[in-house]
């Protein structure tokens, strides 16, 4: 398919969602053919992936949005967001990690829109607070129009070790809320986590990153070469129409983080806008239980019937879709997830390895119910 990009404005700003992965660690009620940013897991109405477009619709309409997603996702993705244009939606041959799909969605736009300024979201992010998200994209929007990238960092509220941290350093002369970038810091021990928040120095990486166009392709030159080369290519045969499965397929599998923000930051070349807007990234059912807006049924958060869960003197989560009625007695932090082909039964404790229940699965064959 010919794809056409919008044109060029050095005024304007597109969003990139890249919309991929399967979920693991929400399995099974995350999926890959119907993964979590497919899903209404907040019980709006909406998936995860349409609250994010509304969410960014103030700065980016619809027609300044592209999605770049899988082939498995692209139906379901057109059928959510009708007024998407239909060229909007990138399809990735085969999942290559966030690197590449930042990466093509930026040398896409960079065929006409070298000086307009975008910004990449996570299709499966919650924010609470929409208006102090505006504040703070707004200031992230002119801080990447010194050239520089800009990321936003999210102010913890808790010393978790879920997250990747930024260390903020000196204040952007003449912009008191923008900090040049010191560090990006892998997900710490909970020890290192405790001092980073005593420090007050330190953010949550949210994976939420912005430039102007062409400062996005020169860091991928620069800085990831064996990327920026092959998809300066494979740009160029989406719009024109041509097949790029082989070269897609040599690309490196790699976070956008280790590939260019690591080291452009050392370089000084990023910039980070602290914000506090109600950010929850939905990773496992732990973190579902806290995004949450409804009250607690006695302890347990249900989402889907609640008429369907009874608990008694239990706490935890309940996600059910299989009709049946489900009934706690006694238990603490519990995650049940009840759905027509599959049970999952754990804690909160352990929510972050479901993950590696799904890889044990795989690895016996049971691909139909992943």
């Amino acid at each position: 398919m010919t794809v056409t990009p919008p044109p060029s404005s050095s005024d304007e700003f597109f969003a990139v969602i890249p919309a991929g992965g399967s979920g693991t660690r929400l399995w099974p009620l995350s999926r890959s053919q119907e993964p979590k940013f497919l899903l209404d897991l907040l019980g709006s109405g909406q998936s995860l992936l349409v609250e994010t477009i509304q969410r960014l619709e103030p700065f980016s309409p619809v027609d300044r949005v592209l999605v770049v997603t899988g082939g498995n996702h692209q139906e379901a993705v057109r059928r959510q967001v009708p007024s998407l244009p239909s060229h909007n939606v990138l399809v990735e041959p085969s999942p290559k990690n966030s690197a590449a799909a930042v990466g093509l969605a930026a040398f896409v736009l960079n065929r006409t829109n070298p000086d307009a300024i975008v910004g990449f979201f996570a299709a499966d992010h919650v924010v609470t607070e929409e208006e102090a998200f505006r504040e703070v994209l707004g200031h992230a929007i002119e801080s990447a129009k010194t050239g520089l990238l800009v990321t936003i960092g999210i102010s913890p509220t808790e010393p978790s070790s879920a997250f990747g941290y930024i260390k903020k350093g000196e204040a952007l002369e003449g912009k008191s809320q923008t900090h040049h970038v010191q560090e990006f810091v892998e997900k710490p021990s909970f020890l290192d986590a405790q001092r980073f928040l005593a420090s007050k120095d330190y953010l949550w990486n949210a994976g939420i990153f912005l430039g102007r166009v062409g400062s996005v392709v020169e860091a991928f030159h620069e800085f990831a070469p064996e990327l920026g080369t092959p998809l300066a290519s494979i740009a160029r045969k989406l719009i024109d129409g041509e097949d790029f499965g082989a070269e897609w397929e040599a690309l490196p599998s790699i976070a956008f983080d280790y590939a260019v923000a690591e080291p452009a930051a050392k370089q000084g070349k990023f910039l980070v806008v602290p914000g506090s807007f109600g950010w929850r990234d939905v990773g496992d059912f732990a973190s579902l239980a806290q995004a949450q807006s409804g009250e607690p049924n006695s302890g347990v958060i249900v989402v889907g019937d609640a008429t369907k869960v009874h608990p008694h003197n239990s706490t935890g989560i309940v996600v059910g879709s299989s009709g049946r009625i489900i009934t706690l007695l006694g238990v603490e932090d519990i995650v049940i997830v009840d759905t027509p082909d599959a049970l999952l039964v754990t804690t909160k404790a352990h929510a972050q390895n479901v993950k590696e229940v799904v890889e044990h699965m795989k690895e016996q064959g049971l691909d139909a119910i992943l």
